[in-house]
């Protein structure tokens, strides 16, 4: 049972993200700075809340991340613990991030309600590990405002359609991330985590 290491920074949605991942097979441990990130076979960057905090939050732990990231460990990054792994964000000023994806979050342009809250589909763009065995227009559940935009398209493997598209999966090598939530997207859902911990196990 692979150990993965669910980074509290203070914003993040920390029961139902154990909770899904424990059902998905993992053991899963809080860490909340203390933990070296190294007692770990992954790491996961839960998300609910704004950049700017989560980023302030979770700066003394941001050198450990990039060091696990750059070892080849796995890591999974949720709603805005995907936005965290980018250059910066627009939310609320100009806030640099964590910078291990190249790119910007920005604000949904587009003539819609905001916050994007419940279920919408995910187009299947490219092949990869996480969303193996999950079918082309899956419903997922979101909750945002901003998404990432990757300075490559190569790096988006699914996109949503609210008002404009925008990157729903994105994945480079051992970085794997979703703009929704799996771990309150049902059955379909608790099938990514449980290819994101396969993934771990290989």
């Amino acid at each position: 049972m692979p150990k993965i290491l669910l980074i509290n920074y203070g914003v993040g949605n920390l029961r139902s993200g154990k909770k899904g991942l424990e059902k998905a097979g993992a053991d899963v441990e809080i860490v909340n700075g203390k933990i070296p990130l190294t007692e770990g076979d992954a790491i996961v960057l839960p998300g609910v809340g704004a950049f700017a905090e989560a980023i302030r939050n979770i700066s003394s732990q941001a050198q450990n991340i990039k060091d696990i990231v750059n070892s080849g460990s796995p890591i999974l990054g949720i709603c805005l613990g995907l936005q965290l792994l980018f250059d910066k964000s627009y939310e609320g000023g100009i806030t640099n991030g964590l910078g291990i994806m190249p790119g910007d979050v920005v604000k949904i342009n587009a003539k819609v309600k905001l916050p994007h809250i419940g279920w919408n589909t995910i187009r299947i763009l490219r092949t990869n590990s996480l969303l193996e065995n999950v079918k082309d227009n899956s419903y997922m559940y979101f909750v945002h405002s901003y998404f990432a935009k990757p300075t490559t398209s190569e790096f988006i493997i699914s996109s949503t359609e609210y008002g404009e598209d925008f990157p729903s999966v994105i994945a480079h090598k051992n970085i794997f991330a979703t703009q929704f939530h799996p771990e309150k997207s049902g059955k379909i859902g608790l099938k990514i985590l449980k290819n994101f911990v396969n993934i771990v196990k290989r």
